[in-house]
């Protein structure tokens, strides 16, 4: 199943959930249910915008982006993380209210078990999304899975507040375990926004593949063959590599390039899907850029 099938199927759940919980909320009147239900209404959201930019982000290049559309995944990772902060302050609201005016809660029971159903639901599909997103290195699968995982913790919260009301017949205890929710789903909100802004200043690869590049160079290096200026970036599901391999001036054309065949092809297997920009040089000699800029950006010398 590829990444915007599995959008397509977080919508669906969304949908299904906010079904379970709208009706454990009816049921029962809990402000902490009616919290759980209003979180998925922006899983709702954040997975059907997910999705759009998913879609955006598969586009080739073209005239306008020569690069592609890749970092499109970083804005819906944003997009959702500005969302939960928006239901946490709705639910803080709500709840107060309901702390100031408390209430008798009624169908505890039914209304508990709709939100464990839709919470099992919920993980599930987690579950699967991240895996996915590993395997695709994509931003917003990964944002809306962690969105999920957050949807999970908030529901077993309520469901242990309720049955803590059910057994003390403390009703304060609802808007109270409502608010616990939203600082919770906060900290998700936050860390979502952070992890949009940083991708989109192109940060660099994973240390793990940064490691596998350094470990290929340093077995292709040799007296008369070595690399600098290596630089990575990643753009959404895409990782590249920038260096500069250095060889003999005295080295015909045609052995100069199978070699930098068999480092690019190296690099690439260490690395699955790595684009790959590799500038020869003789030994010793130095770029214009590399004069002006003085280093920057970093450079890792692997070899």
């Amino acid at each position: 199943m590829q990444v915007a099938s599995y959008l397509k199927l977080s919508v669906a759940v969304a949908m299904a959930t906010i079904a379970l919980k709208t009706g454990a909320w009816w049921l029962t009147g809990s402000v902490s249910l009616l919290s759980d239900a209003m979180e998925s209404l922006v899983n709702l959201a954040g997975a059907m915008f997910a999705l759009a930019m998913v879609t955006i982000a598969a586009q080739p290049p073209d005239e306008d982006h020569p690069y592609g559309h890749h970092k499109a995944e970083y804005f819906s990772s944003g997009f959702e993380g500005v969302l939960i902060l928006v239901a946490a302050l709705a639910i803080i609201v709500t709840s107060v209210d309901r702390w100031l005016h408390p209430q008798p809660l009624e169908g505890l029971s039914l209304g508990l078990g709709l939100s464990v159903l839709s919470s099992a639901l919920n993980g599930a599909l987690a579950w699967a999304m991240l895996k996915k997103a590993r395997e695709h290195h994509s931003m917003a699968l990964e944002a809306d899975a962690r969105h999920l995982i957050t949807d999970v913790w908030t529901s077993a919260g309520v469901v242990i507040g309720l049955i803590a009301v059910q057994g003390t017949g403390w009703f304060w205890l609802d808007p109270l375990v409502a608010i616990a929710v939203a600082l919770n789903i906060v900290r998700e909100g936050v860390a979502l926004v952070w992890r949009s802004v940083d991708g989109l200043m192109d940060r660099a690869l994973e240390p793990e593949h940064r490691q596998a590049i350094h470990a290929v160079l340093t077995r292709f290096a040799s007296g008369t063959l070595r690399f600098d200026h290596v630089v990575t970036r990643r753009a959404g599901a895409r990782r590249y590599a920038d260096l500069h391999m250095h060889l003999p001036g005295t080295c015909a054309l045609a052995d100069a390039e199978r070699t930098r065949s068999a480092v690019e092809l190296a690099l690439m297997q260490a690395v699955p899907g790595l684009y790959v920009s590799l500038q020869m040089l003789p030994m010793d000699v130095k770029t214009h850029a590399e004069a002006l800029t003085l280093g920057s950006p970093t450079e890792e010398n692997a070899a």
